[in-house]
């Protein structure tokens, strides 16, 4: 038993007993760690504005067996200006939905919360749009070590003629290739996705009408296999 501090992005929460919550977190240095927010539920609560979904916080944690408790919670970035528009917060639920998926608990998570940080300024800031989503997704995958290849053919190395897609395979596959269940893309996709995997998310290069939606389809696609998982905050927003 033992206090100690930490920051964390709140990832979400839910009841427990008649007045506490449990908020899960990401810490940059624990992964998602899981505390009691004793009385948060009561009006007259001390800190219960401050656990928001998607608040960057400073903590005090009591360590407990099961769960740790907060005791002392600061607010580092609240992102006040995401949370008036219905579609930034419907992408930030994706984004944390996502990480929620892919962070381990006691695991030391600094890629993976510095990639959420980024995606909750960048919409904060006002960038906007599906390109934003496909863009985290990817990075997403970078981080979880399972990047699709984008720039050449997964099964031979070919760097020309990518028309397919293999989401159990890797990414994209060249016209000479047939591998099973790969689907058919419009011309220009894959170098598209390539662009928004290394763009930086406060700097996307301008979108195409013509390629976001089918681009955002095939990271979506892609992260659920791979997660083995459907993203509903996602789905919400298609």
């Amino acid at each position: 038993m033992a206090i100690r501090h930490d920051q964390a992005i709140v990832l979400r929460s839910y009841p427990f007993g008649e007045a506490d919550r449990v908020v899960v977190l990401l810490s940059p240095n624990n992964g998602k760690i899981r505390t009691v927010a004793k009385g948060v539920r009561k009006t007259k609560s001390r800190f219960g504005g401050r656990l928001e979904h998607f608040t960057h916080v400073d903590l005090v944690l009591y360590e407990g067996r099961n769960l740790d408790t907060i005791t002392q919670v600061a607010v580092i970035e609240p992102f006040p200006r995401l949370r008036s528009d219905l579609d930034a917060v419907i992408a930030a639920g994706t984004m944390v939905e996502a990480a929620d998926a892919v962070a381990q608990e006691e695991e030391s998570s600094i890629r993976l919360f510095l990639l959420l940080q980024r995606g909750l300024k960048a919409l904060e800031a006002g960038e906007r749009g599906q390109d934003l989503i496909t863009s985290f997704l990817l990075k997403l995958a970078d981080v979880v070590g399972v990047a699709p290849s984008l720039t050449q053919c997964v099964s031979c190395g070919r760097l020309e003629d990518l028309h397919r897609f293999s989401f159990g395979g890797g990414g994209a596959i060249c016209d000479r290739c047939q591998v099973e269940g790969a689907v058919r893309l419009r011309d220009g996709i894959t170098d598209y996705l390539a662009v928004l995997a290394d763009a930086e998310l406060m700097s996307l290069p301008p979108g195409d009408d013509r390629l976001s939606g089918e681009a955002r389809g095939i990271a979506r696609r892609f992260v659920e296999y791979h997660l083995d998982r459907k993203l509903n905050s996602l789905a919400v927003m298609e």
